[in-house]
């Protein structure tokens, strides 16, 4: 049986900082290298103040900064971003208020591919941009 979302966000596997081992979507072979856990990022997400937002690059650019790395693996990241929208989408459908689970909407916009990804669609993520005046 597959693993829900949220079940996904809970991997205890910890996060890894090494060596990128090639060149790939704007890191270069050996630049020291964040992998990011879906915890990591759901935690970084949560630590943004309501009615504050960054980008994609940024989250990936702070992340590495803080874990002592040049940059954070943007294929994993954008895999562990899915996880967290769609871990946070559960939990809202299980009951869970609006303020209670991760603000993924922070991070998240149209432009970023991972919200096509999304199994819930836009709509819930642009509203809360809009009420959050991050449109």
């Amino acid at each position: 049986m597959a693993k829900s979302w949220t079940e996904k966000l809970n991997d205890p596997r910890p996060h890894q900082v090494k060596p990128a081992p090639i060149d790939i979507a704007g890191m270069k072979a050996g630049e020291i290298m964040l992998v990011p856990t879906p915890r990591l990022i759901d935690a970084f997400i949560r630590a943004i103040p309501r009615g504050n937002g960054m980008d994609v690059r940024t989250l990936r650019r702070e992340l590495a900064r803080r874990h002592g790395a040049e940059v954070t693996c943007p294929i994993t990241t954008g895999f562990h971003l899915r996880v967290v929208a769609e871990a946070a989408w559960e939990a809202h459908r299980r009951g869970a208020a609006v303020d209670e689970i991760t603000p993924f909407w922070r991070v998240l916009d149209s432009r970023a591919p991972t919200t096509a990804k999304l199994s819930f669609g836009d709509a819930f993520l642009h509203e809360q941009r809009r009420l959050e005046a991050l449109a």
